[in-house]
């Protein structure tokens, strides 16, 4: 079977669990204002949330496998797509033109980027200096861009380059532990392994920061960067290449200018929170995004954000959640 419709199909499968694991989440956080966390894990809404998130983690890494970094990580803007419908369903609406829209201008960028970015299956991996290269190089940018308690644009990049650069890492050791030809040594494997845990949990701990300020750009900026970090290290480190040649680059920069365009107007479709009381929400949990995506686009490649928020009301028109 072709590997790139194989990566396809994974990263929408994985978007669309990611996406309804938080639906669910955001369901729960509602029903179980005040209640503390320990009660959370006597309810079998959590603990399916939990799976689907695990499932779609999976998947992703998955994806990976047969996937180009450059082709698999834009797709993570599907999960987004995916809530469109899935958000208007249990708000009990319509979706509006603004969200069609938003969602046209995606799926039209991604297909343009589908068409250069296809290609076999990723054989090549980080060397352990080069992977500690990128981790240390990325940790200087993030520590400069996380300066400063504020929270912004600056955090949402930092949230971007880390899930990208954790999920680089993640098709290392994926392909790694699945190549029988020419065996790594474990240790490298299990040093790989650990970076990918530090940068996504990093990642969602500075989208946890973004997102106080405010949801809808940094929403997309981390969208946006994540893609972003993954493709020039598979560029420039792991040998892939845009189909095409001059043509080729052309249209997947068009496409990616157009996926962008959809993805900020998707964004911006989530109003901004307004600050809820302390005693309203549920011990333990985040007080940040009130949207159904926003923290589980910030973590590709592991499970993702197991922090409710809060349930869509009624929304006024042109937006995909309102609290």
């Amino acid at each position: 079977m072709n590997p790139t419709l194989v990566a396809v199909g994974l990263s929408l499968f994985s978007a669309v669990a990611y996406a309804s694991a938080a639906v669910a989440q955001e369901r729960l956080a509602a029903r179980s204002a005040g209640s503390g966390t320990l009660r959370l894990l006597a309810r079998g809404a959590w603990w399916w949330s939990v799976t689907l998130n695990a499932a779609a983690a999976l998947l992703h890494v998955a994806a990976l496998r047969y996937g180009t970094l450059t082709l698999v990580q834009p797709l993570g803007a599907l999960t987004l797509v995916a809530a469109v419908p899935l958000g208007a369903r249990m708000a009990g609406r319509r979706v509006t033109v603004v969200e069609w829209r938003g969602t046209a201008l995606t799926l039209i960028g991604l297909g343009a980027l589908l068409v250069t970015a296809s290609g076999a299956a990723p054989d090549e991996v980080l060397s352990l200096p080069q992977a500690l290269a990128v981790a240390g190089t990325t940790a200087a940018v993030i520590g400069v861009l996380a300066r400063g308690a504020r929270p912004g644009l600056r955090h949402a990049t930092g949230s971007g380059f880390a899930s990208g650069v954790a999920s680089a890492l993640t098709q290392t050791v994926t392909v790694a532990a699945t190549d029988r030809s020419e065996p790594t040594p474990v240790a490298q494997i299990v040093v790989v392994s650990l970076l990918v845990a530090a940068f996504a949990a990093g990642g969602l701990l500075l989208s946890q920061t973004a997102y106080q300020g405010g949801l809808g750009a940094p929403l997309a900026v981390v969208t946006l960067a994540n893609p972003l970090a993954a493709a020039v290290i598979g560029l420039t480190l792991l040998g892939e290449r845009l189909q095409g040649g001059a043509p080729g680059l052309l249209l997947a920069l068009v496409g990616a200018a157009v996926a962008a365009w959809g993805v900020v107007a998707l964004s911006r479709s989530a109003p901004e929170p307004p600050a809820a009381p302390a005693d309203a929400r549920p011990a333990g949990l985040a007080d940040d995004d009130g949207h159904p995506v926003a923290a589980v686009l910030a973590l590709e490649s592991g499970p993702a954000a197991y922090e409710p928020s809060l349930l869509p009301r009624q929304p006024s028109p042109g937006h995909l959640t309102s609290l």
